[in-house]
């Protein structure tokens, strides 16, 4: 046995049996049954020193001593068992370690517990962490400091599963509402708000409007209305709405009112875009993935006969598009009949001048006044006097 190596299959059965769980644990239940304390304490100590313990067996050891009031004693085999595993295996010995103790205990060793609580949660995954941190809030709240308390939820609604933070949120108010006041509750609606995905952010915006409400606070109520109004759809979400326009009816004015109506009227257009574009998208990728099968279905064959085919497609649509812009063609000279066609077809660039411009240019050569011939005379030379040029005799 003592040159048993664990994992060696090649090992005879009788070296290998003595490391076999189920008859140690056989042979635990009838040390338990029949007999003595000191007896039934080796056993179990032999198994943990073997390493072939299972949470079960550490928790079986640890209940064991406890009915016998050695709780120090199980304190210690519950350390060696979170020791010996890890996450998820060493959830149920955490949980019952952690709940004893503060039973045993209660305040009375605050920081023991505290350096406990630290070290479970260092390396706890979210899944297992909302019922540590709620264990650990409410040993602060009970045996320490409130503010303490306070830091351990906020620590909680970030170390959750992200579909427990709404949750985690809603019970971290609770608690502070009731320990500090509905002030101090603020920042967590704030920080909630920041943190929480858009459905569970829009829940909690209403639940912080009412409480504004109720504080009298009508414009802070109302600034988180208009927040939380990015993220209602009115025709998916119709309840925010009835829930602003109720505040508006209590509390607004015919101004606040026409404002919540043209915010709910941009809201719809935005989503409305937002749809009309992802159906687009989608409409698109469904083609694509029509083509996808066609394109790669058969043989080598059959796949460049598809590429030709979509090929000759992409041809014949670019000509219907340029057939569709322009109706002119290329018409060779000697074809005449084509050439009167296309000369007969009417030319989308031409401008055409209607029966009225005609009568309008008729009207206004008809207005203009008649020519009038002058005849030309000479100017007599005493007009210019000595500036008069001197003209040279004929002779």
């Amino acid at each position: 046995m003592a040159q048993f190596r664990p994992g060696d299959l090649s090992a005879p059965v009788q070296n290998r049996v003595f490391r076999s769980l189920k008859l140690w644990s056989m042979r635990c239940d009838l040390e338990e049954s029949l007999g003595t304390f000191q007896t039934t304490k080796a056993v179990y100590t032999r198994i943990l020193e073997l390493g072939i313990a299972s949470p079960q067996i550490v928790l079986n050891f640890a209940l064991f001593l406890e009915e016998s009031n050695y709780f120090e004693d199980a304190f210690t085999v519950y350390e060696r068992g979170v020791g010996m595993f890890k996450w998820p295996n060493v959830y149920d010995i955490w949980n019952t370690y952690l709940t004893k103790f503060l039973e045993r205990y209660e305040g009375r060793k605050l920081e023991r517990a505290r350096d406990l609580f630290e070290q479970c949660v260092e390396g706890c995954p979210d899944k297992f962490a909302k019922n540590i941190y709620l264990l650990f809030a409410k040993m602060e709240e009970e045996h320490g400091m409130a503010r303490h308390a306070m830091a351990v939820y906020e620590r909680a609604t970030s170390a959750v599963l992200p579909n427990e933070q709404f949750e985690m949120f809603n019970i971290y108010i609770q608690r502070a509402a009731a320990i500090f006041g509905v002030t101090h509750t603020r920042q967590i609606y704030e920080k909630a708000i920041e943190v929480l995905p858009d459905d569970a952010t829009r829940d909690m915006c209403v639940r912080f409007a009412q409480l504004e409400r109720k504080l009298g606070e009508i414009d802070r109520a109302r600034a988180v209305f208009m927040h939380a109004s990015q993220l209602a759809d009115p025709r998916l979400h119709p309840d925010f709405w009835k829930h602003w326009q109720e505040f508006e009816v209590a509390h607004g004015n015919e101004d606040t009112y026409r404002e919540l109506l043209r915010i709910k009227r941009s809201v719809q257009a935005q989503y409305n875009t937002a749809v009309n574009y992802m159906s687009a998208q989608m409409l698109a990728a469904s083609g694509q993935t029509a083509q996808a099968p066609e394109s790669s279905g058969g043989g080598g064959g059959d796949t460049m006969k598809a590429v030709e085919a979509k090929a000759m497609a992409v041809a014949e649509q670019a000509k219907a598009e340029v057939a569709a812009k322009s109706k002119l063609l290329f018409v060779r000279s000697s074809d005449k009949e084509m050439a009167d066609e296309v000369a007969r077809e009417d030319n989308p660039d031409e401008i055409v001048l209607g029966e009225d411009d005609d009568e309008e240019d008729e009207q206004n050569a008809a207005q203009k006044p008649a020519l009038v011939e002058l005849a030309q005379q000479p100017v007599p030379s005493e007009v210019f006097g000595k500036l008069a040029p001197k003209e040279d005799d004929e002779t």
